[in-house]
């Protein structure tokens, strides 16, 4: 159901360097991309996570309420969250039993994106 979606950053190199490293760990790679846009994902047809310097060249904010939220095995969440904190992004809920279903763990990247790292069980 998502294609992709993407996030805006403002120094493509240090934001490749923190997603090269990051979904590295997840099974992830850089798919494809130009000079301002770059595409991660696990492989052809599967979802993406794109960063980008924002096409009208004014400067990358988060949204309120927006986050971008990864499904990784629940026994890697803790390892994941630590090797983000090591790559430079700051603790938004270090990681944790949220819910009965739901374990989740909360960083933002360099230029202040969201992202849960999580298992749900239903």
């Amino acid at each position: 159901m998502i294609g992709y979606v993407t996030i805006g950053v403002s120094d493509m190199d240090r934001a490749c360097a923190f997603y090269d490293a990051l979904f590295g760990e997840l099974g992830g790679k850089q798919l494809f991309g130009q000079d301002r846009i770059k595409f991660y994902g696990t492989g052809p047809g599967q979802p993406m996570v794109a960063i980008c310097v924002p096409y009208d060249e004014q400067a990358p904010h988060q949204g309120n309420g927006n986050m971008l939220a990864l499904p990784v095995q629940r026994d890697d969440i803790d390892r994941v969250y630590a090797r983000a904190i090591e790559l430079g992004a700051t603790d938004e809920g270090e990681p944790g039993q949220r819910l009965p279903i739901f374990y989740g763990a909360y960083i933002r990247d360099p230029d202040g994106n969201k992202i849960c790292f999580y298992e749900m069980s239903l």
